[in-house]
């Protein structure tokens, strides 16, 4: 993916079905119209991961609702533009469906990448603080194919009233704050492992702060904020990022 005319969007983090009904179907009707109108323009969309507050498949049933977005993510992709799908803490359980139903490609895993001739490194950004014992245990935890399996023998409704407890668990535990680049996770990550790596951009979700930080001369870390509060998303042209909000 190294074409010069490529035109990238970047969204994150728009927990869908929280903290209600009405106010989730608001912000998916929002999303969703924002995603219709980048649809002439844009050869490749990024979801950076908590698209939905709680997902799980089972082999036979998928999460109720959501029909718009979802929608809206199969017609973008029946037009040929490039959907890339980065698995958050909330959404970890993704499997198949939304591939074969909507076209997207899946990622697991912080991936780098070539766009327009700048270079990449992408992921969610949970789980990069390496002093948070209790929150890698349980990302393994969730990862684990054994739970899941185990996770997959109850009934959806006793499933999902569990697993959107503990998402709202964890919304709570890390909700948004002041940025603080010293005592940033990702901050620190950042300057250990990828400022010396020859990344131009460095795009994470999870934090739901909007922030633009030059890392280095050369390097540039973006959180993309949220769709909760800040409806803000990224964008790539002709070798430039820039960090919006939808109006």
């Amino acid at each position: 993916m190294s074409d010069s005319g490529d035109v990238a969007y970047f969204i994150s983090d728009a927990h869908l079905g929280t903290p209600d009904h009405s106010s989730s179907l608001l912000r998916e009707k929002r999303l969703t119209e924002f995603l219709d109108s980048i649809k002439g323009k844009a050869t490749d969309l990024f979801i950076l991961g908590d698209l939905f507050d709680f997902w799980f498949e089972y082999k036979h049933v998928v999460p109720r609702g959501f029909t718009r977005i979802l929608g809206k993510l199969a017609e973008l992709t029946d037009r040929g533009i490039r959907v890339h799908y980065f698995s958050g803490n909330h959404d970890i359980w993704l499997f198949s469906y939304l591939q074969e139903e909507t076209g997207v490609v899946l990622y697991d895993r912080p991936t780098a990448m070539t766009i327009g001739g700048r270079h990449f490194f992408m992921a969610h950004g949970d789980g990069l603080d390496e002093s948070d014992h209790a929150f890698r245990f349980f990302k393994w935890m969730f990862t684990n194919r054994l739970l899941q399996w185990a996770f997959a023998r109850l009934h959806p409704n006793l499933a999902f009233r569990i697993a959107r407890s503990w998402s709202r668990h964890s919304r709570i535990r890390n909700g948004e704050d002041p940025f603080r680049a010293e005592e940033e996770p990702i901050v620190r990550y950042s300057r250990q492992h990828l400022q010396d790596q020859g990344y131009d951009f460095l795009i994470f979700g999870h934090r739901h702060t909007p922030v633009d930080y030059p890392l280095t001369p050369h390097t540039r870390l973006i959180i993309l904020g949220d769709w909760i509060k800040h409806c803000t998303y990224g964008v790539f042209s002709n070798g430039n990022f820039y960090l919006k909000e939808e109006v």
